[in-house]
């Protein structure tokens, strides 16, 4: 599709439309008349109209070239080094994908709208902002100065489907006297940690394991950063850290809300942390935790 066109459409839009009042719906129908009324000499199919719409939508309120990319649920990760370089985990496999953005101006509109999202803000006073998307696909962007190659943006996409011990069984992940033992384990509220370098999987793990909780249990999750998907629990508290503001302060710890979870009676504490774990740390989570009679599974770096 002609960049000229996206732009030209686009550039009419923003003049002519009270787009921020309008819902997702009425704007579409506003780019589609001015697609007809913009190219009314040009023969366009009526899939080339549709994309072109889709174009231009994308362009003002989604997040450019990224939409399609994360649309695709055999993506699990994207990895943007630079307007430039755009790199994927597909399948399971690491890949370079021939779009580039137009240019970091672009790349910056777009790391300002995902971050605006969460109502936080980036710049050169602030150049580190973890985020997430409304999916909860995790973000993070480190912007220059601190980046030598222009702004980098990570995203751990949020599966649609988690990661259930049946499936860890379908790919031999595990075997089926594993995924019984595991069972008896989660069952018998044993304390599980499960441990392992970046990318390893242990997320993916955790989820599956999670799906060996009792359904009439009172679960309180803490994490780092949300990414855990337990399902068919109806009594369930998820729990997040915060890092300090741009004053130093705020900061809410794993420690912090372990003192929390443990007031609000609850039945198993779930504890996703990443990054390295100090050992004082480590004491000082397992005396909480087990001081109350309450069991554990966690997932360490």
């Amino acid at each position: 599709m002609k960049k000229e066109w996206v732009e030209k459409i686009r550039s009419s839009v923003l003049t002519n439309a009270d787009f921020a009042g309008m819902s997702d719906d009425e704007l579409d129908r506003f780019i589609v008349g001015e697609v007809e009324r913009l190219l009314v000499d040009v023969q366009l199919t009526i899939g080339e109209k549709a994309e072109l719409v889709d174009q231009v939508f994308s362009s003002i309120r989604g997040f450019g070239l990224l939409d399609s990319i994360l649309k695709d649920d055999d993506i699990t990760e994207v990895m943007i080094n630079g307007p430039k370089e755009i790199f994927i985990e597909k399948s399971g496999r690491l890949m370079k994908l021939d779009e580039k953005f137009e240019s970091e101006e672009k790349l910056v509109d777009i790391i300002r709208k995902i971050v605006g999202l969460a109502g936080r803000e980036v710049s050169e006073a602030n150049p580190i902002v973890d985020t997430r998307l409304p999916d909860g696909s995790r973000v993070n962007v480190v912007m220059p100065p601190i980046s030598l190659k222009g702004p980098i943006v990570t995203i751990r996409k949020f599966s649609k489907n988690p990661m259930t011990i049946e499936k860890l069984l379908e790919y031999g992940s595990i075997t089926q006297e594993v995924a019984d033992f595991l069972e008896l384990l989660v069952r018998a509220k044993y304390n599980i940690f499960i441990c392992g370098g970046t990318g390893s999987g242990k997320t993916t793990f955790l989820n599956a394991v999670t799906n060996y909780i009792p359904k009439d249990e009172r679960i309180i999750t803490i994490e780092d950063s949300a990414e855990l998907q337990i399902a068919g629990i109806e009594n369930l508290v998820s729990l997040e850290t915060r890092n300090a503001n741009t004053a130093g302060v705020g900061r809410i710890t794993i420690q912090d809300l372990i003192k929390s979870a443990l007031r609000m009676r609850p039945e198993g504490i779930r504890i996703k942390k990443r990054g390295k774990v100090k050992i004082k740390n480590h004491i000082i989570i397992l005396y909480g935790v087990l001081h109350h009679h309450k069991h554990i599974l966690s997932e360490f770096l």
